[in-house]
């Protein structure tokens, strides 16, 4: 029996876990900041204003953390002090869901179970949409079923039936990846694209060069000075010391990069001019 959503209970079960991000930008914006992340990650294009990240997913891999634990902590890196918005979806072999991470903001989230139960406010979804700014009729039309019982509709056909809300958005993932598939299947999808790009860690001093060119390049640098800009910088000090401190204690990968990143665009912002001076 079909779905909404083009998808059956039994077409699509859920295999290892695994995830992706999507940012609604650039992969030139997205790359340097990816890099932070100090993960390997493939890049590429998903549509005209968006990108995709597909992470090679070690951290539930080895089992240090659920994966949408991690990928909470790497959305709100990746969006906290960027101009576009993050959402990570994820799925393992009991659930499946999404993280919408927007600036400072509180991340917004849902999940079904692995035979579509949904878990999750109506809330939600709705602070969903408009973050996004969809259509608050015609989106909203698509999505509220998500939020709703279905014996017909498992967790992949929940997930696949948001993204095709957002193929009216301009998001268009790459051949070959879909959600439910494992992270080695999902980086062999993107690995052939011509715009693929290997993100990894190569130091401090590049990935600080990476985002201090990606900022400018974007028109923004005039904003990393003045009060303004030191309030900010102060404030993601503030927040990110004592969250790298709380993801340490409780062994959160996701949580100690997400405060990491905090702390590094803060103390960036403070020495922006200092660092500019040596180029």
């Amino acid at each position: 029996m079909s779905t909404a959503s083009g998808a059956s209970r039994d077409d699509h079960p859920v295999q290892a876990p695994g995830a992706l991000l999507l940012c609604r930008a650039h992969p030139e914006a997205v790359g340097p900041a990816a890099q932070l992340l100090r993960e390997r990650m493939l890049l590429a294009g998903a549509g005209s204003e968006w990108s995709v990240l597909v992470p090679e997913g070690r951290p539930w891999r080895d089992g240090a953390e659920p994966v949408d634990r991690v990928l909470t902590g790497w959305a709100t890196a990746l969006a906290v002090g960027a101009p576009w918005p993050v959402l990570a979806l994820w799925w393992d072999t009991d659930r499946s869901g999404f993280t919408l991470a927007s600036g400072f903001r509180r991340t917004v989230g849902y999940e079904w179970l692995a035979n579509g139960t949904p878990v999750g406010e109506d809330e939600a979804m709705r602070t969903f949409a408009a973050r996004l700014d969809l259509d608050p009729v015609l989106d909203m039309q698509a999505l509220e079923p998500l939020t709703q019982p279905d014996p017909a509709a498992d967790a992949h056909a929940r997930v696949t039936g948001l993204l095709a809300v957002l193929t009216r958005a301009g998001m268009l993932l790459p051949a070959g990846i879909e959600p439910g598939r494992s992270a080695d299947r999902l980086r062999a999808a993107v690995r052939i694209r011509p715009d693929a790009e290997q993100i990894e860690w190569t130091g401090w001093r590049a990935a600080v060069g990476a985002e201090l060119d990606a900022v400018e390049s974007g028109g923004l640098g005039p904003w990393l000075r003045g009060p303004r800009a030191r309030t900010l910088a102060v404030t993601q000090l503030a927040v990110g010391l004592p969250l790298t401190a709380w993801g340490v204690r409780r062994h959160s990968g996701g949580w100690i990069v997400f405060g990491a990143v905090l702390v590094l665009r803060g103390a960036l912002g403070l020495a922006y001019d200092h660092l500019r001076a040596y180029d």
